[in-house]
């Protein structure tokens, strides 16, 4: 199975097994692209009705079901997905499976999931990885895991995720979420950073999105980012959050706030730290001392309750530009602060009540 190119689509061959290199037979198309099929077509916003990009080919074989998956579009587009067919032999006839497309997530950090393949876990349940779009640098990459479902007709699900996940054989998942989004420009937001260069500022890190970049001023030498999770209004209460987890993107090099494509990953050092008030702190990462080259990173922690967070970068490769992709905090809510002007909650509302219990 091997893709053409553009709308052409998708073709399959039998091979020798004594020479894998030779044809048994004429290759067979199996399906190209359909311009019914919106998701597949080419563009940020699948404007093109006319092109496509059908590439990608990976089978899985589940109950004497053969499952093409393909992606279409194009690579550096958000809309990038992951579509399947269904066939009862590996050169079709194919159906185009009626739940498609298969992957597809246009917003936030991880978006453009496609071009992937599924493998068994140490669990035994089916795993699908899939590529995402690294807007920053244009044309950049990274890799995705999320489970593999089938429902009682045998249709096949993956639902995208971008945050922490549970590992095969892991025990205790977490339903951490994103905690810091947005808030650097929130109303009454008392975020702050250190610094920030002109066309990159700090709101860039915590925006949910990889085609922005934070770059600190070049004198700078331990830029921060300090981010109040509960902006609040006098009227609204504060609210809390058991913090426990935390994800880096780093970007370096050229200026531009990436690393050169091709070169070596670069060792960063930093801390977290979490504070009530804002004036006294705790440290809950310390990797003031790392070692290992990696421009992504992840670090969980013991559950802390807090209002503010504080990352640090304490080192990095001094011959090129800092510059922090995405910068996001994992927690959930845990208990409120008063608001400095008493103001009903939903709980304390009787709306939920018979009006004659109404007090």
């Amino acid at each position: 199975i091997w893709p053409g190119r553009g709308i052409s689509g998708i073709y399959g061959v039998r091979l020798d097994p004594n020479d894998l290199t030779r044809f048994l037979e004429k290759p067979t198309h199996l399906f190209g692209f359909n311009p019914m099929h919106a998701w597949e077509r080419y563009g940020e916003k699948n404007e093109y009705p006319g092109v496509a990009w059908i590439e990608g080919p990976w089978i899985e074989k589940r109950n004497g079901i053969y499952y093409l998956e393909y992606s279409a579009s194009g690579t550096q587009w958000k809309t990038y997905a992951e579509g399947y067919y269904t066939a009862t032999s590996p050169l079709g006839p194919y159906s185009y499976a009626p739940n498609n497309p298969l992957l597809r997530k246009t917003e936030g950090l991880v978006t453009g999931t496609a071009h992937g393949s599924i493998v068994k876990g140490p669990d035994g349940e089916l795993y699908q990885f899939y590529t995402i779009v690294l807007s920053n640098p244009p044309g950049g990459r990274r890799i995705g895991m999320d489970k593999v479902t089938f429902d009682e007709e045998g249709l096949m699900y993956v639902t995208v995720t971008d945050s922490p996940q549970k590992a095969p054989l892991a025990k205790g998942a977490k339903t951490s979420i994103p905690v810091t989004i947005n808030k650097m420009n929130a109303m009454n937001a008392l975020s702050k950073a250190s610094s920030a260069q002109t066309g990159f500022p700090a709101a860039y890190a915590v925006d949910d999105y990889s085609g922005t970049v934070w770059m600190p001023a070049s004198d700078d030498k331990q830029p921060s980012l300090t981010i109040e999770l509960s902006p609040a209004t006098r009227f609204d209460v504060v609210q809390l959050f058991e913090v426990d987890g935390m994800r880096i993107l780093f970007g370096n090099g050229q200026g531009r706030g990436w690393r050169a494509a091709g070169g070596p990953l670069p060792v960063y050092k930093y801390k977290l730290e979490v504070s009530m008030d804002g004036e006294k702190w705790s440290t809950v990462v310390d990797q003031t001392r790392n070692t290992i080259s990696r421009d992504t990173v992840f670090d969980d922690f013991t559950p802390t309750t807090c209002r503010f967070v504080r990352l640090t970068v304490t080192d990095w490769p001094k011959n090129t530009q800092l510059g922090i992709i995405d910068f996001t905090v994992f927690g959930t809510p845990s208990g409120h602060l008063p608001a400095a002007v008493a103001t009903p909650t939903y709980y304390q509302l009787p709306l939920d009540k018979p009006a004659n219990e109404r007090k």
